[in-house]
């Protein structure tokens, strides 16, 4: 079965209420005897697709850091077997638990191995093959995921947490956080907004844990306000990839190497949008949004609520409708896509037609 969907705007709204659910949901589904495979697991292996494979930057982190061999992977790269993965666990991710691929590689994982499922929904294909699921309860979603996506983060922090034997977590005021930093960036996205509607592409940078952040900010500027877009690791933009900035927004996450990155970024002319921790002082091309101190995976959250406001106001600004797609896929989700339960339409540039493509 699938979660009932609710607007991208919606979802915005009642992200917090619907973390703060989420977040008491997984501890008691983890303190439970069931999922003691998970809990004693030492060398778990993540893998999704989309926005879910994003989020998994965040668990690999907090897991290297605390000293515990792990990694993602790609679902379709292990949609026919876990051969050259030293791993007692695979934990899977997909919201809907439709995905393909994600399907396949749990089916395909060697015996032995503790098949684990995170799920936005309580029944579906991907749980049917699990050893043992992990659910966020149904919670109403967004087609452009917004609580599905930061919904998973919380999911996966407090699966780390049990992996790493963590004491406690860090969610007990997520829905005013999440309140608080949405009205800040509503506020500071209002002003660059006009001018990143013109811009031809994006460039989203971080390191760590952020880099779920990077990755799901392109890929919600590439559906949302359709801006091509493209998710970049800090040290590696600074090896080259920058060179072809121009007419390109950027978004900087972090409070390291990325504020020296940003202020030279906007010192050129080029609009750039930090997301820090740290004090920043903006400029006519820097537009600072400023985080609370708070761990990793809370930031990845926090850092998700400023790139879901940019996205939908530079889609209000491009006049493209949120709930809109340009291609439907029938080969990326079992049992199909059901067109009847959103708009498909493509999206031309002013002065072009717009063509609503066939399903």
């Amino acid at each position: 079965m699938s979660a009932s969907r609710t607007t991208f705007l919606q979802g915005q709204a009642g992200q917090g209420a619907a973390l703060a659910r989420i977040a008491d949901r997984v501890r008691t589904r983890l303190a439970s005897p069931d999922c003691a495979a998970l809990r004693t697991a030492r060398r778990p292996l993540f893998t999704g697709i989309g926005a879910s494979y994003a989020a998994l930057a965040v668990p690999v982190h907090q897991l290297r850091t605390a000293g515990v061999v792990t990694q993602r992977v790609l679902s379709s790269e292990i949609d026919t077997g876990t051969a050259g993965f030293d791993t007692d666990c695979l934990i899977a991710v997909s919201q809907g638990g439709r995905s393909r691929e994600t399907v396949a590689a749990l089916r395909s994982a060697a015996p032995g191995i503790t098949r684990t499922a995170l799920l936005g929904v309580v029944a579906s294909p991907l749980g049917e093959l699990a050893d043992l699921t992990v659910d966020l309860g149904d919670e109403p979603d967004s087609h452009a995921s917004t609580v599905g996506y930061t919904g998973a983060v919380v999911a996966l922090d407090l699966i780390a947490g049990a992996l790493a034997g963590r004491d406690r977590d860090p969610w007990a005021d997520i829905a005013e956080r999440t309140a608080a930093v949405h009205r800040q960036a509503a506020e500071v996205v209002t002003g660059l907004r006009e001018r990143g509607a013109r811009c031809a592409a994006s460039d989203a940078v971080a390191a760590g844990a952020s880099r779920a952040s990077a990755e799901e900010g392109a890929l919600l500027l590439r559906e949302v306000a359709r801006m091509a877009a493209a998710a970049c690791a800090t040290r590696n933009y600074l090896h080259g990839e920058m060179e072809s900035a121009g007419n390109t927004l950027h978004l900087v996450l972090g409070a390291g190497r990325e504020i020296e990155l940003a202020r030279s970024l906007a010192a050129a002319g080029h609009l750039t949008l930090l997301v820090t921790t740290a004090p920043a002082r903006p400029s006519d091309s820097l537009f600072v949004i400023r985080l609370p101190e708070v761990p990793d995976a809370v930031r990845a959250v926090l850092e998700a609520v400023v790139l879901q406001e940019l996205a939908a106001q530079l889609a209000a600004e491009r006049g493209v409708p949120i709930e809109s797609f340009v291609f439907a896929h029938d080969d990326t989700k079992l049992g199909g896509l059901d067109t009847a339960r959103f708009q498909v339409a493509a999206y031309a540039p002013a002065g072009d037609a717009a063509r609503a493509p066939s399903p």
